[in-house]
Protein backbone atom coordinates (compact mmCIF):
# COMPACT_ATOMS: atom_id res chain seq x y z
CA UNK A 1 0.00 0.00 0.00
CA UNK A 2 2.81 2.45 0.82
CA UNK A 3 4.63 1.72 -2.42
CA UNK A 4 1.54 2.53 -4.49
CA UNK A 5 0.94 5.71 -2.52
CA UNK A 6 4.53 6.82 -3.00
CA UNK A 7 4.38 5.96 -6.68
CA UNK A 8 1.13 7.91 -7.14
CA UNK A 9 2.56 10.88 -5.26
CA UNK A 10 5.74 10.87 -7.35
CA UNK A 11 3.67 10.60 -10.52
CA UNK A 12 1.51 13.53 -9.41
CA UNK A 13 4.58 15.61 -8.52
CA UNK A 14 6.07 14.85 -11.94
CA UNK A 15 2.88 15.96 -13.63
CA UNK A 16 2.89 19.16 -11.60
CA UNK A 17 6.50 19.86 -12.62
CA UNK A 18 5.63 19.31 -16.28
CA UNK A 19 2.68 21.65 -15.91
CA UNK A 20 4.83 24.32 -14.29
CA UNK A 21 7.47 24.09 -17.02
CA UNK A 22 4.97 24.46 -19.87
CA UNK A 23 3.67 27.74 -21.26
CA UNK A 24 0.73 29.65 -19.83
CA UNK A 25 -1.78 28.36 -22.39
CA UNK A 26 -1.04 24.73 -21.74
CA UNK A 27 -0.75 25.02 -17.97
CA UNK A 28 -4.48 25.59 -17.47
CA UNK A 29 -5.49 22.65 -19.66
CA UNK A 30 -2.88 20.46 -17.97
CA UNK A 31 -4.29 21.39 -14.56
CA UNK A 32 -7.75 20.46 -15.79
CA UNK A 33 -6.42 17.17 -17.14
CA UNK A 34 -4.67 16.37 -13.87
CA UNK A 35 -7.80 17.23 -11.90
CA UNK A 36 -9.99 15.15 -14.22
CA UNK A 37 -7.63 12.17 -13.99
CA UNK A 38 -7.53 12.46 -10.20
CA UNK A 39 -11.32 12.47 -9.99
CA UNK A 40 -11.47 9.49 -12.34
CA UNK A 41 -8.98 7.60 -10.15
CA UNK A 42 -10.98 8.34 -6.98
CA UNK A 43 -14.08 7.04 -8.74
CA UNK A 44 -12.23 3.86 -9.76
CA UNK A 45 -11.11 3.31 -6.16
CA UNK A 46 -14.71 3.73 -4.96
CA UNK A 47 -15.92 1.19 -7.53
CA UNK A 48 -13.17 -1.26 -6.54
CA UNK A 49 -14.11 -0.89 -2.87
CA UNK A 50 -17.80 -1.48 -3.64
CA UNK A 51 -16.88 -4.55 -5.67
CA UNK A 52 -14.69 -5.90 -2.84
CA UNK A 53 -17.51 -5.38 -0.33
CA UNK A 54 -20.00 -7.14 -2.60
CA UNK A 55 -17.62 -10.07 -3.10
CA UNK A 56 -17.06 -10.35 0.64
CA UNK A 57 -20.79 -10.24 1.32
CA UNK A 58 -21.58 -12.93 -1.26
CA UNK A 59 -18.73 -15.18 -0.14
CA UNK A 60 -16.76 -14.98 -3.40
CA UNK A 61 -13.89 -13.41 -1.48
CA UNK A 62 -13.08 -14.31 2.11
CA UNK A 63 -10.07 -12.06 2.51
CA UNK A 64 -11.38 -9.33 4.80
CA UNK A 65 -7.96 -7.65 4.98
CA UNK A 66 -7.91 -6.92 1.24
CA UNK A 67 -11.48 -5.67 1.42
CA UNK A 68 -10.63 -3.31 4.27
CA UNK A 69 -7.56 -2.06 2.42
CA UNK A 70 -9.66 -1.32 -0.67
CA UNK A 71 -12.24 0.50 1.44
CA UNK A 72 -9.60 2.56 3.24
CA UNK A 73 -7.83 3.45 -0.01
CA UNK A 74 -11.13 4.72 -1.41
CA UNK A 75 -11.88 6.59 1.81
CA UNK A 76 -8.49 8.32 1.95
CA UNK A 77 -8.64 9.23 -1.75
CA UNK A 78 -12.13 10.68 -1.31
CA UNK A 79 -11.06 12.70 1.73
CA UNK A 80 -8.08 14.07 -0.19
CA UNK A 81 -10.30 14.98 -3.14
CA UNK A 82 -12.68 16.77 -0.77
CA UNK A 83 -9.82 18.75 0.76
CA UNK A 84 -8.52 19.72 -2.68
CA UNK A 85 -12.01 20.87 -3.66
CA UNK A 86 -12.24 22.91 -0.46
CA UNK A 87 -8.89 24.58 -1.19
CA UNK A 88 -9.93 25.38 -4.77
CA UNK A 89 -13.21 26.91 -3.59
CA UNK A 90 -11.37 28.83 -0.88
CA UNK A 91 -8.87 30.20 -3.43
CA UNK A 92 -11.71 31.20 -5.77
CA UNK A 93 -13.52 33.00 -2.96
CA UNK A 94 -10.32 34.81 -2.00
CA UNK A 95 -9.84 35.96 -5.59
CA UNK A 96 -13.45 37.17 -5.73
CA UNK A 97 -12.89 39.23 -2.56
CA UNK A 98 -9.91 41.04 -4.08
CA UNK A 99 -10.52 44.63 -5.01
CA UNK A 100 -9.59 45.65 -8.50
Amino acid sequence: MRVESSHDRLKFEGQMRETASEGKGKASSSFVDILRDSIRRVNELQIEADKAIAELATGKNRDIARTMIAVEKANIAFQMMTQIRNKIVEAYQEIMRMQV
